[in-house]
């Protein structure tokens, strides 16, 4: 059910020290309603915390959360709010007297709403009623073991922080191997060669190949780790990938390898070597690097981190 956006309310009779304010129903709650029966067996189960279903205000999930003595609104999904955003709400919680079939509504004085972002996803009341007036069949919130709560909730605004930069580092991250077989090397394209896409950590790579070197330096081979779709990486985000290229010794275990890390985006999709190997040791007729023109050429990518920034 969703709900549109209203911080009015009209019918405010009572303040007291919290600054909540309390007053008397006879309309229910229009967003949601919870009814406990049985509750001494729920508290015999040493529960101290229940949350209702969730249900939908302003767009945002919410839930219930009732200690019968403390009770509070919680952001069902905070996930769903972007980084560096928060939300103003207005909001009542009801409490329904069986006896009259009315409801006790209490709410916050503060006009302009509570606060909820992703680091403060509840919000209520510490004080909602004393356990002896709850419990006390001549108020009647609890008859027959049986109670009724409620809740309205008014979205005031939601605003932007300003800019918000989240870095995530991955936890036992995992290296990714891909080994590109260049047959007929002495045929590859003299500019630039690209080899088959691979993925690692989310996201998807590619080797470049420069047979006379990047830049038309000469004399060297040169060779790079590169995102291989820039264009469908967000703006502000950047990866953090620990990567080692090698050019493998088909004759030998003398591999001829570096290793760098180095923060990609879509702005700075690659890094490399420029002066990765000289031809003159690459083309050695006493090594396997390049042999009966056939070269392997092998990358090792490990993703640690990405940070992104919102707003």
């Amino acid at each position: 059910m969703a709900i549109g956006d209203s911080c009015s309310d009209a019918s405010l009779t009572q303040g007291d020290q919290h600054g909540d304010l309390r007053s008397i129903s006879e309309a229910p709650p229009a967003h949601y309603i919870l009814n406990i029966q049985q509750l001494s067996l729920l508290t015999k189960q040493n529960v101290e915390r229940y949350e209702s279903g969730e249900f939908e205000a302003g767009g945002y999930k919410c839930k219930n959360v009732g200690e019968f003595l403390s009770v509070y609104l919680a952001m069902a999904d905070p996930t769903s709010l972007p980084p560096g955003w928060e939300v103003y709400a207005n909001f009542r919680i009801f409490l329904l007297d069986q006896n009259n079939d009315t409801y006790l509504k209490v709410e916050d004085a503060m006009s302009k709403g509570r606060r909820f972002h992703r680091l403060r996803t509840e919000q209520g009341f510490d004080q909602f009623i004393s356990l002896k007036e709850f419990s006390d069949s001549n108020n009647g919130y609890l008859l027959g073991d049986n109670c009724v709560f409620g809740a309205e909730v008014f979205v005031c605004k939601e605003r932007s922080k300003g800019k918000t930069e989240s870095l995530s580092m991955v936890k036992d991250a995992v290296a990714y191997k891909h080994t590109w077989i260049i047959r007929n090397y002495s045929k590859v394209n003299i500019d630039c060669e690209n080899s088959n896409i691979f993925s690692a950590g989310d996201h998807k790579w590619k080797i470049q190949l420069y047979p006379l070197g990047k830049g038309s330096i000469g004399g060297y081979l040169s060779l790079r780790l590169a995102l291989a779709e820039p264009e469908k990486v967000a703006s502000g985000t950047k990866i953090l990938a620990e990567f080692t290229i090698r050019i493998l010794d088909q004759l030998d275990t003398r591999h001829l390898y570096r290793k760098a890390s180095y923060w990609f985006s879509a702005l700075k999709p690659d890094w490399g070597w420029q002066r990765f190997i000289s031809h003159g040791t690459f083309f050695q007729t006493n090594r396997g690097l390049y042999l009966k023109d056939v070269c392997y050429i092998e990358a090792e990518v490990t993703v640690h981190g990405e940070t992104t920034i919102f707003g």
